[in-house]
């Protein structure tokens, strides 16, 4: 990611903390967007003013045994041109990095994802609702399609 890019979204951010918006991080892959991934990003949008949402790395996927479909900065730029989302900041190999740098009130993880990241005076959001696991799961819809 340029330098250029990477400064614009922490200038978002700081215009935010400014403006003493709520901020809410949360996270994911997003290779195959689909409607549980903007059920989440709504649920999520609902606990702040500003939501920031993190983009995993190609390499992150490939450790979860997985070849990515969609590049990461083809995935950030679908997210980004969804409607609760108000900055997207491609993930890095240091989370606690991207924390400090986006300084969230609140971290919002999915209803299927582990709450890895615990900062201190960081509310903590698991998402208990969800809509059809079944249709609406990366991995079933790459396995219905044979990808």
């Amino acid at each position: 990611m340029s330098e250029k890019k990477m400064d614009s979204f922490i200038a978002q951010i700081k215009r935010a903390h400014a403006k003493k918006l709520k901020i809410v991080m949360t996270g994911g892959v997003f290779d195959v967007l689909h409607a549980g991934h903007i059920f989440t990003l709504n649920e999520a949008k609902k606990h702040g003013d500003f939501l920031v949402v993190v983009v995993a790395n190609d390499s992150y996927i490939r450790k979860k045994g997985r070849k990515p479909i969609h590049s990461q900065r083809y995935r950030a730029m679908m997210v980004e041109a969804l409607k609760p989302v108000d900055v997207v900041v491609p993930g890095g190999q240091n989370p606690m990095a991207l924390i400090k740098m986006i300084k969230p009130d609140v971290i919002v993880y999915g209803y299927d994802q582990k709450p890895f990241l615990r900062p201190k005076g960081v509310k903590i959001v698991r998402l208990t609702k969800y809509i059809e696991p079944e249709k609406f799961k990366t991995n079933k819809i790459i396995k219905k399609l044979g990808i």
